[in-house]
């Protein structure tokens, strides 16, 4: 397909994702709602914005990127904008891009971790090959077993390369759409994770919103608030979104001295009022037990690594079959066995994450084994092109 049809095609989907919030997608700057203009562009009557692999985007304050992006998708040049629009990332990286020859060779990868490597995102990159099975994941999954969607549309922010979107597509009815301030991981998310059948936007939640809220939503806020200057606006944002029958849930809010600006448990539950809240080892143990997590009062978390927070309205009936991989997966060994010899992606990695991934997977691989692999994620459900 080219990249004009498969621009409009996907503008087409994201119009269609957000009628359940009442409302087009609009422009960061004025709230406009948007049109397309050309089949690479959108545009709110007075400024243009670029679409590419599907995915508009719509990031304020990035005028520079924009405009080079636009122009090139003009001039008829695609992977010159794929290079502009990639070697964007956050403010919190602190990574030169790649040279933009290697940018856009990265079109060309077949897998994810070829595209990752290309693209060079380093740390995130392993955090992306392993978001499945390292124990924040399993927190993930477990938080939304406890709290489904239950049919209503999800808005999953700072959605990443879409794992959880993944997972949501593969046991969820209803309209799925993915926002993240970094395209490089919009695109990982399109071409290798979710296809065509997701939403996807580039936006920054600092700045209005590309969605409008109306009706009963899910709204999921991931392993992102303590990066924010103001996780209390988006949260009260993300409550707006939801509406009186929704449901809004932040999982792996640090509470201990991590990257960013960790609260103590009672810090982040004011952010959020009448939510539950949960302590990140009891979710991990949870999808490890193949149970739905307790709560915990945050007086009695002092002790968690990370906090979550869920506040569902509508009182969904809670999907324990969330909690593992979905019905005929086709199970891999986990990837991070090498040589039968387990092995973590990045020294980073296993500073996080290694202390509880060793609960559950040993350092060697087991021989035979054991009737519990795939609650213990030594066989796993990866993307077809990992």
């Amino acid at each position: 397909m080219s990249a004009p049809r498969a621009a409009n095609g996907e503008f087409a989907r994201i119009e269609a994702a957000n009628r359940a919030f009442a409302a087009a997608v609009r422009s960061p700057e004025n709230g406009a709602a948007l049109r397309a203009d050309t089949p690479h562009s959108l545009t709110d009557g007075t400024t243009r914005w670029p679409v590419f692999a599907g995915v508009p985007y719509l990031r304020a304050g990035r005028d520079a990127v924009r405009d080079a992006a636009l122009t090139a998708l003009d001039d008829g040049r695609e992977r010159d904008a794929a290079a502009v629009l990639l070697a964007d990332n956050d403010d919190w990286w602190d990574e030169p891009p790649p040279p933009a020859e290697q940018l856009r060779a990265v079109l060309d990868a077949t897998t994810l971790r070829e595209a990752v490597a290309g693209l060079g995102l380093g740390r995130v990159g392993d955090y992306f090959l392993h978001r499945d099975h390292d124990p924040s994941g399993l927190a993930v999954l477990a938080l939304t077993a406890a709290h489904p969607p239950a049919g209503r549309p999800v808005l999953d922010l700072a959605c990443g390369a879409g794992h959880l979107l993944r997972r949501l597509a593969q046991a969820h009815e209803g309209p799925l759409t993915g926002i993240d301030v970094v395209f490089a991981k919009l695109w990982l998310a399109r071409r290798f994770v979710v296809g065509d059948d997701v939403a996807l936007v580039c936006a920054d939640l600092g700045h209005p919103w590309p969605v409008s809220p109306a009706g009963d939503a899910y709204v999921a806020v991931h392993d992102v608030l303590y990066f924010l200057d103001d996780p209390a606006a988006v949260l009260a944002t993300a409550a707006e979104h939801a509406g009186a029958g929704g449901a809004v849930v932040a999982a792996h809010c640090h509470t201990t001295g991590r990257p960013g600006h960790p609260r103590p448990p009672e810090g982040w539950a004011a952010l959020l009022p009448g939510a539950s809240t949960y302590g990140e080892e009891e979710l991990t143990s949870a999808t490890l037990e193949r149970r739905l997590p307790r709560s915990a009062d945050t007086g009695d978390l002092g002790d968690t690594e990370a906090v979550a927070l869920a506040r569902d309205e509508g009182a969904a009936v809670p999907e324990p079959g969330f909690l593992d991989p979905a019905p005929g997966a086709d199970l891999r060994p986990n990837p991070l066995y090498a040589d039968g010899e387990r092995r973590w992606p990045n020294p980073v990695w296993g500073e996080e994450y290694g202390p509880r991934a060793s609960t559950y997977l040993p350092r060697r691989w087991p021989d035979p084994l054991p009737g519990d692999a795939v609650a213990r994620r030594l066989l796993v459900d990866l993307p077809e092109p990992w």
